[in-house]
């Protein structure tokens, strides 16, 4: 594919920032939640889903029904993680076990969260805490959110549920 217009991209995985030219060539390798993963120039890189259209694609955005007493929906918390992925492994961060703690304070609509990544030197990591923000903020009744990441206790593949193992092929 060709990118129709100039769009800003992350490096995989160090998180350096690039600026992709109008008319570059890439080959979209991951193409979930949203994002995409591509490979360009003998690298990842990966461009958020409100550039989708860099890329001819449409942004993929979450639409919850808001529930009628004004709470925020712990079920659709939970979906909205779902839809975030690891740029390099086609699993979602629940999946993963990336996500160690979630908490709702209804009083006053924000939502926490605490996170790991798989590995404590990878450059990706704020750029999976702004997915996180952004799709809690999809979720009706959000008014804020508060995503840390954390490495205690480190990240294991023993976390991973039996199907994202499975789907890696991380399951002995």
């Amino acid at each position: 594919m060709v990118f129709e217009r100039e769009c800003p991209a992350k490096l995989v995985p160090s998180g350096d920032d690039l600026q992709i030219p109008k008319g570059a060539e890439a080959a979209i390798t991951q193409a979930l939640g949203g994002s995409y993963t591509l490979l360009y120039h003998g690298n990842l890189i990966r461009i958020d889903g409100k550039d989708a259209d860099a890329i001819g694609l449409n942004a993929n955005r979450m639409n919850f029904e808001a529930r009628a007493d004004g709470t925020i929906d712990e079920d659709q918390i939970w979906q909205a993680l779902s839809m975030v992925y690891d740029p390099e492994i086609p699993v979602n961060i629940v999946s993963l076990g990336l996500v160690y703690k979630m908490q709702v304070d209804q009083a006053h609509g924000s939502v926490a969260v605490e996170m790991t990544l798989t590995a404590p030197g990878c450059g990706m990591g704020d750029v999976l805490v702004d997915d996180v923000k952004r799709r809690l903020s999809e979720v009706p009744n959000v008014v804020s959110s508060d995503v840390q990441l954390v490495f205690d206790p480190p990240w294991s593949r023993t976390m991973m549920s039996e199907e994202a193992q499975l789907e890696t092929g991380m399951f002995f």
